[in-house]
């Protein structure tokens, strides 16, 4: 279905966000769910989890970054513009439901985007929730007001020190454990090395972790067979088994790899809109 962006707003550099007109979506979607969209008839399937959503005025939000080809022409649309296919509720929904303990919620980079609903749930659940937000540098940093707002306690880090904790998000993690807090659930949304690094990092003190992964992904209903991750040695599909995954299963360094796949095509492609290779 086509679907109207109503506001448009640059976060960071290369990051904008999108307020779209979908009401059948927004009354279903639930924290953790993904879209997949196409802007035009030559555009490729792009799919972006949802960021967040308003079932009264039926407004799903998503929040992308400028990477290449596709996502230059997402970008290039105004408010009133329409996006051709917006599809979805798609994937399974985060698990989120009370009597969970104290959830720290990790996003990286982008990756704020899609932790904040799983953050917000959590915490209307009545859980603890500790946020870890990250990015290379202060002017890279999104939505920390509103992960403040769906937080009892935001952590902030940098990986130059500019703002917050000098370091990666595993340090403020860390720092949460030496200070003697009970970790019940880590969420972590964000790059492949990072989810991996916080998988790393809660295995040996037997805290359980789900991440949620984002490979490459053509239909999005489990038959092209473009998401394939291993999870536990088995193949699984994130776009009908997930996003979300037992971070202490997930291969990542395959996962790593087959992301790396269309590097070539895409910087030709990136070439015809004069973006290059970003």
């Amino acid at each position: 279905m086509k679907a109207k962006v109503l506001k448009k707003e640059m976060l960071s550099p290369d990051v904008f966000r999108f307020d779209v007109e979908a009401p059948r979506l927004a009354k279903k979607t639930q924290p953790g769910q993904f879209i997949i969209l196409r802007v035009n008839e030559e555009g490729e399937r792009i799919p972006l989890t949802v960021a967040d959503f308003d079932r009264e005025k039926g407004i799903i939000t998503i929040i992308f970054q400028v990477v290449g080809a596709s996502t230059e022409v997402l970008a290039s649309l105004k408010e009133g513009d329409e996006i051709l296919d917006f599809v979805g509720p798609l994937g399974q929904k985060s698990e989120i439901a009370p009597g969970l303990g104290t959830v720290v919620c990790i996003g990286g980079g982008i990756g704020v985007a899609p932790i904040y609903p799983i953050a917000r749930g959590m915490h209307e659940a009545g859980n603890k929730v500790i946020s870890i937000i990250g990015a290379r540098s202060k002017d890279l940093i999104i939505m920390e007001k509103e992960m403040r707002e769906a937080s009892d306690e935001t952590i902030v880090t940098t990986d130059d020190g500019s703002y917050g904790i000098e370091g990666f998000v595993t340090a403020a993690l860390e720092q949460l454990v030496d200070y003697g807090e009970k970790i019940d659930l880590v969420y972590a949304i964000g790059p492949v090395v990072m989810m991996k690094s916080v998988a790393n990092a809660t295995r040996p003190l037997g805290i359980k972790t789900i991440v949620s992964l984002n490979p490459i992904m053509v239909d999005g209903t489990g038959m092209c067979g473009g998401c394939r991750v291993t999870v536990g040695g088995k193949t699984k599909y994130a776009c009908v088994d997930g996003p979300d995954f037992d971070g202490h299963e997930v291969d990542f360094d395959e996962m790593a790899s087959r992301s790396r796949m269309y590097k070539e095509e895409e910087a030709c492609l990136s070439g015809l809109f004069g973006g290059g290779n970003k």
